[in-house]
């Protein structure tokens, strides 16, 4: 079993967690940098929701 085969079985079931980690996150890094990059922040929050939803199309 390789390292992705360990990693998808840990997402197995957790996916609404992970993303609410992400925004958690994002959050966090938007409040120390006063939202400086919000926007670079918001669009790496969406491709990592993407990558673990499944989908390959990043949100519009």
């Amino acid at each position: 079993m390789g390292i992705a085969d360990q990693i998808s079985g840990a997402l197995s079931g957790h996916a609404d967690e992970i993303k609410d980690g992400i925004d958690k996150v994002g959050d966090f890094i938007d409040s120390k940098t006063g939202g400086k990059f919000a926007d670079k922040v918001d669009q790496v929050q969406d491709l990592l929701k993407d990558k673990i939803s499944g989908d390959d199309q990043p949100a519009a």
